[in-house]
């Protein structure tokens, strides 16, 4: 007899899986069933049952908090978008780290049927070379703090990010291997921390274009970067990043300021 595990994962999918990787919705249902994460109360935790007419006895237990952690679980495409939708209109935070998502339009399938999201991380998926549409952004508008740290993203992808997301507060885009900082046409004030450590920035000037771009930035963290010098001509820290209360240039090779 098959598991009701087997069988909601057949109603989901009802092809063959790609030999590329997996669905967002089928590994939402195997990970979230009773068996794998039962019922709890407290924080982010509860059963959530979509409403509408029954669409199977075992869909009805799924136990989906509002805090998703689907990490390095093989993810490569959404799967059906009527089932994200049914199942994750309460989900406010979501990782899905170390995924093999190489499309931004697979990742705004997701996106756009999660609509009170707040939180998601797509570190360690490959993305570099997937072009980001600002219609395709346009689903990421409700995100207030994003992690793209190892997606290897380009500065392009981060400014038309950037342009959708005007209740972004906090960004993370370390480890993609960036030399310099390409300057937006625009600056962005809902931005009040940038994490860029464990890059390959140099030139003080590129630190310089972080506060054009990010007039409001609290706390900026530099670590793991390469600057020699910090170039503070008649206080331009002050003058560029006037409400930075923090900043952190740890383990950089900075030899005068």
């Amino acid at each position: 007899m098959w598991s009701w595990v087997e069988v909601l994962s057949w109603n989901v999918e009802t092809e063959m899986e790609p030999p590329c990787g997996r669905s967002f919705m089928q590994v939402l249902c195997e990970k979230y069933s009773p068996e794998n994460f039962p019922y709890r109360r407290g924080p982010g935790a509860g059963v959530h049952v979509p409403p509408g007419p029954q669409v199977s006895p075992m869909k009805d237990r799924l136990n989906l908090p509002s805090i998703l952690v689907l990490n390095s679980c093989g993810i490569s495409h959404a799967g059906d978008e009527s089932e994200i939708a049914a199942f994750c209109s309460h989900v406010s935070e979501l990782d899905l780290s170390g995924n093999k998502l190489d499309n931004w339009q697979e990742v705004s399938k997701i996106v756009s049927n999660v609509p009170q999201l707040e939180f998601l991380n797509l570190s360690s998926n490959p993305l570099q070379a997937s072009i980001l549409e600002r219609e395709c952004a346009g689903t990421f508008s409700g995100i207030r703090k994003l992690v793209l740290n190892n997606c290897k993203v380009s500065w392009e992808t981060v400014h038309t990010l950037l342009l959708e997301l005007p209740e972004l507060e906090e960004l993370f885009l370390c480890l993609n291997d960036y030399e310099n900082v390409v300057s937006s046409p625009g600056c962005f004030h809902s931005l009040k921390l940038l994490h860029i450590t464990d890059n390959n920035l140099q030139d003080w000037s590129d630190i310089c274009k972080l506060g054009t771009m990010f007039p409001c930035l609290h706390t900026l963290v530099l670590a793991n970067n390469n600057i020699l010098a910090i170039d503070d001509l008649a206080g331009s820290l002050a003058r560029l990043f006037p409400n930075l209360r923090s900043i952190s240039l740890h383990k950089s090779d900075i030899k005068s300021w």
